[in-house]
């Protein structure tokens, strides 16, 4: 027998009995009907909720509808299904296909808009530099006659092209005399000193045990890495110029180990870096074909010097102070004057054609050193424009020179792993220095550096090495880079050695 609601006639699923009239309601059904009346619907006495009593039944089971109950009309329901379950496939579908659309639409837009962006930062970018020189720089190549041969035991002069800024005189009378008087005065200053050691300088026995005295790794980008180069002030040797990849330059105070200035600017990284020798300037180049002078500790970029077309290799500075000298991936090497920002001569060798990768004056002023690209060091005649000499000998690109202080020696270095020494009077190789032999990759060379008296030789590359010149015997070799070293100076009286490296960091050496 089954129970049946009263108000339903239907099986209740939650059946409950009135102990008013004994009748067997639905639970929600009653519970409703009491919450508006208050009454029991069948004798309409009083009854509350509370009053209700459940019955405990065995839960019922609801017969299939008839239209489940054959296998026809369960093979309808489950198509049924399925085409729901497709009309909604397709409709979200039909919904990625349009975000897609939407996404593609605006990453479209982004992109162009980031174009705009980096077209109108460019732009911004030159008009500063245009507003801050107020000089704009263009050179116009134009053949020079040819300049007679000046006759040397290794090599003659070659055929050259000159390049004249608009409106400028170029090479003066007044500006070689400058460099004439300069040359001589260095000339008898050098003649003076003699071969005489100084006695502040740093004996070779203590030399042979520097260590490492201060690492500073902090200088530059950690996103960007690598210190690419670096020189030391003269007049004031705690005060370290470093130029990174990270398109910045550092003015860093070793004694305080404090950071003087950044030098920010350039719109690709800083790979040489100069600091002049009594005057707070420096100047840094780049392969954004620029060269800036600033004012330290100002920061302040006073001069833009827009010699080259291309990447700017090299760079030095003449005795004078006033003048500087630039080599370029664009075949140029360019004299200009560091106080106006006017290029004052522009010349390539029209017999090579190749890159320049590296640039050094002589001491005296007079004559410089290029490196190129096709393993050749070229010795310039700078008051006559011409290659007056050249060193071959090296394989592979000439990526370091440098001249020692007495004026005699010139050191090179290229992609072959070798030190070369060169005799500037008798124009010929007398020492080779192989840096290979026991190292176990190719050993790389990216700096050379004599001392201010011409007493050590310092190779930067893999590692650090000293050598004591004329006997070119090797006093200590420093590993204390996890890579490879880019650059190398000697401190006043070679009291103390600094390098950087693409590591990051700036090391001191000293006892």
């Amino acid at each position: 027998m089954a129970l049946i609601c009263s108000i339903s006639n239907e099986v209740p699923e939650h059946p409950v009995v009135s102990p008013v009239s004994g009748h067997v309601f639905e639970r929600r059904l009653i519970e409703k009907f009491i919450s508006e009346n208050g009454t029991d619907p069948m004798n309409g006495e009083p009854l509350g909720l509370e009053q209700l009593v459940e019955i405990k039944v065995q839960p019922t089971v609801k017969p299939r509808p008839p239209s489940a109950t054959s296998i026809p009309a369960i093979l309808k329901a489950l198509q049924d299904e399925w085409d729901a379950c497709m009309l909604h496939s397709f409709t979200l579908r039909q919904q990625l296909q349009t975000t897609r659309q939407e996404l593609s639409h605006a990453l479209y837009q982004h992109d162009a808009a980031c174009r705009v962006i980096a077209r109108l930062t460019k732009e911004v970018t030159a008009a500063r530099e245009a507003l801050a020189t107020l000089k704009p720089q263009a050179g116009i190549a134009v053949p020079a006659p040819s300049v007679p041969a000046v006759a040397q035991p290794a090599a003659a002069a070659e055929p050259m092209e000159m390049a004249a800024e608009p409106g400028e005189e170029g090479m003066t009378e007044e500006i070689i005399q400058k460099l004439q008087d300069k040359a001589a005065v260095l000339t008898a200053e050098r003649k003076k000193r003699g071969k005489k050691v100084p006695e502040e300088l740093m004996p070779a026995e203590n030399l042979s045990n520097f260590k490492q005295q201060a690492s500073h790794p902090g200088l530059h980008s950690a996103s960007i890495p690598g210190i690419l180069s670096m020189d030391i002030h003269t007049a004031d040797t705690s005060k370290i110029l470093t130029g990174g990849a990270d398109k910045n330059a550092v003015v860093f105070d070793k004694e305080s180990e404090q950071v003087v200035c950044i030098l920010k600017g350039h719109r690709q990284k800083v790979n040489n870096v100069l600091y002049h020798p009594t005057e707070n300037l420096v100047f840094t180049a780049s392969p954004d074909s620029t060269i800036r002078v600033w004012g330290v500790p100002s920061g302040q970029c006073s001069n833009i010097v827009q010699a080259h077309e291309g990447a700017v290799t090299g760079i030095s500075l003449h005795a004078t102070g006033d003048y500087l000298l630039s080599a370029s991936e664009d075949q140029f090497w360019a004299f200009s004057d560091v106080r106006t920002g006017r290029v004052l001569t522009k010349v390539t060798d029209e017999s090579s054609k190749t890159s320049l990768t590296c640039a050094q004056f002589h001491p005296d002023g007079l004559i410089f050193g290029t490196g190129t690209d096709d393993s050749q060091v070229k010795i310039w005649d700078l008051k006559e424009r011409t290659n007056v000499a050249n060193f071959p000998g090296h394989s592979g690109p000439i990526t370091a020179i440098a001249f020692s202080e007495n004026g005699y020696y010139l050191a090179t270095a290229a992609d072959d792993s070798m030190v070369k020494l060169w005799d500037l009077r008798k124009l010929k190789n007398f020492k080779t220095i192989a840096l290979d032999e026991r190292y176990e990759d190719r050993y790389e060379i990216k700096s050379l550096c004599f001392d201010q008296s011409g007493t050590y030789l310092a190779v930067a590359g893999s590692d650090i090495r000293v050598y004591l010149c004329k006997q070119w015997q090797e006093l200590v070799v420093m590993k204390e880079h996890t890579a490879p070293v880019t650059s190398i100076k000697f401190g006043n009286h070679a009291s103390f050695l600094a390098s950087t490296s693409m590591d990051r960091s700036l090391k001191i050496y000293g006892l």
